[in-house]
């Protein structure tokens, strides 16, 4: 009886995890990368609310030391793993077998595999080994000796994440290169579960049997974030049921793949890099400026990524492809429409979203705290105001960017980067030193991205012979900054018609009043836009028109 029960249940795991790694066509993959960004989003926005619940009202500092502590196992990540998988690894794989090559493609994932898993493990000794002067010396050296030795410890801890993350990611990359994006999408999110079980299971204590073998606190949480991480790389593995892998422990140099993808490393781990140099010179200054401000300028940032994502990514590179078809048969004027029509499109619809967040920032800093309308969110808030125009900075970037990358010119952009990244770095620097505090760190963020988008756009318009970016392009500009002042006004009024009170603590006070704001204020950008001849409005109205009166003759 118990033998059949058990049968059962592991007949119907594989039957789940065999229907979950079935080959998908790209519309079901795109829904499931949509749902499980969501998923991972709304988890994230939760672990957030409960760790700035916990520690951020009542333990600045420890809070401050455990965001300092993801710096430098994050940086390693990034530069070493992330760079290369997301340039060569699935089109070089995809290549072999295409060609029926099996072998060739196990060898070079088992090679790149275990390369990195080789890498990265020493990596995580070393970050272990020097996490005392990396912490003290480079992250974060404002922080007080408490705080400092927090930061350091936790760090030992997450240091393993490299070690983990490569792996999981190799194994997740070969399921995203034959079409399997169930484990793959849904990965990420499992990973803020574990983090959001040390946050209420282990920040008390670990007693088993009576015997006390942890005391908890925050360093709960970075046992969370190892769970979350080994929980992680579970999935990853589950992904590979049935894709029938021939893993070998053993690296094959002799393998061309294998070969072209270290070629491309050095170049891509700049790349990636230079971005996380930014992020650890911010986190070395807030450090500086008092409890808390670490935690809060990571807040704002995440928060002011988040549209960035859903707009910039999201539009552009549902573009790029035609970008680079339009280039590839030799049609620039064709190519000059649709860039137009991509970058139009982004600044349209950025414009509104940055007005509204800048005076929407109290509510939507509220999604991220249940501590009521104090410093601490005070302080994100203000952060997430400047961060603002970064907003609509950044997510025409990454129109502008593809815009190079569809000539096949990824040099450019990396140009321009190094070079705008070095000035804000500098404003970052000087804000702080005349004593503008964690605004002036948003503040150089936002400049530093209005400079990169200007000298993007600047060579682009250059390279088309001034025209790229026409007449009716600025005409249509003018008239959005003139739609997006009626949006600001009208959310302007109503943050003071719906103020946001010390007492909302609660998502179900404060998600209404936002959505009611944002609503009424959405609605006069668009009717304001219809009104200025803006084409990017006209459809939408007219399906409004044809859902209301569908009926009527």
């Amino acid at each position: 009886m118990c033998y059949n029960i058990l049968y059962m249940r592991r007949f119907k795991f594989k039957s789940v995890v065999k229907l979950a790694n079935m080959r998908l066509s790209v519309k079901s993959a795109a829904i499931v990368l949509a749902s499980s960004t969501l998923v991972s989003a709304l988890l994230g926005l939760f672990r957030d609310r409960l760790l700035n619940s916990y520690y951020l009202g009542t333990y600045p500092t420890g809070i401050d030391a455990y965001t300092a502590a993801f710096t430098i196992p994050d940086f390693m990540f990034f530069i070493l793993t992330s760079g290369a998988l997301s340039v060569s690894f699935i089109p070089v794989f995809n290549q072999r077998l295409a060609a029926g090559n099996k072998k060739s493609a196990w060898e070079l994932s088992s090679s790149l595999t275990n390369l990195f898993a080789i890498i990265t493990f020493i990596t995580s000794i070393l970050i272990m080994i020097f996490a005392d002067p990396l912490i003290r010396y480079v992250v974060s050296p404002g922080l007080d000796e408490s705080g400092m030795i927090l930061a350091i410890n936790m760090t030992r801890v997450i240091a393993i994440n490299p070690f983990l993350f490569s792996i999981a990611t190799v194994l997740t990359s070969i399921q995203q290169a034959v079409g399997r994006f169930v484990f793959y999408a849904f990965a990420p999110a499992i990973y803020n579960i574990g983090i959001i079980i040390g946050i209420t299971c282990f920040t008390g204590g670990i007693n088993i049997f009576g015997i006390q073998i942890f005391e908890g606190g925050i360093m709960g949480v970075a046992l969370g974030v190892i769970l979350g991480a080994i929980l992680q790389l579970i999935v990853s593995l589950i992904g590979l049921f049935g894709l029938g892998m021939d893993y070998d422990f053993k690296i094959n140099w002799k393998n061309q793949g294998f070969r072209s993808i270290l070629r491309l490393l050095p170049a891509r781990s700049m790349d990636q890099g230079i971005d996380y140099v930014n992020g650890i010179v911010n986190t070395n200054l807030s450090s500086r400026m008092g409890a808390g401000a670490v935690r809060s300028f990571n807040q704002a940032s995440s928060l002011h990524q988040m549209p960035v994502n859903l707009i910039g990514v999201a539009i552009s590179t549902a573009f790029f492809p035609k970008l680079t078809e339009e280039l590839g048969n030799g049609d620039k004027r064709e190519f000059n429409n649709t860039f137009r029509q991509a970058l139009r499109t982004i600044i349209w619809i950025s414009l509104p979203v940055s007005v509204i967040a800048f005076f929407g920032r109290g509510y939507v800093t509220s999604f991220i705290s249940n501590i009521g309308n104090n410093d601490s969110n005070g302080t994100i808030a203000s952060i997430l105001g400047t961060l603002c125009i970064a907003i609509f900075a950044r997510s025409v970037f990454h129109i502008a960017s593809r815009g190079f990358y569809a000539y096949q010119d990824t040099k450019t952009p990396f140009v321009v980067s190094i070079f705008a990244i070095g000035i804000t770095i500098a404003l970052s620097i000087w804000f702080y030193l005349i004593g503008w505090g964690v605004d002036g760190l948003g503040l150089a963020q936002s400049i530093g991205a209005i400079i990169e988008i200007i000298i993007l756009l600047y060579i682009l318009q250059r390279r088309s012979n001034k025209e790229l970016l026409d007449k009716s392009f600025w005409r249509a500009g003018v008239r959005m900054l003139f739609a997006t002042a009626v949006s600001g006004c009208v959310a302007f009024s109503m943050t003071k018609f719906i103020p946001l009170m010390a007492t909302d603590n609660s998502l179900v006070i404060t998600i209404p009043k936002f959505l009611v704001i944002s609503a009424i204020s959405v609605t006069a950008y668009l009717i304001a836009s219809y009104f200025l001849d803006l084409k990017e409005a006209k459809p939408i109205f007219r399906y409004i028109k044809k859902a209301l009166f569908r009926n009527v003759k």
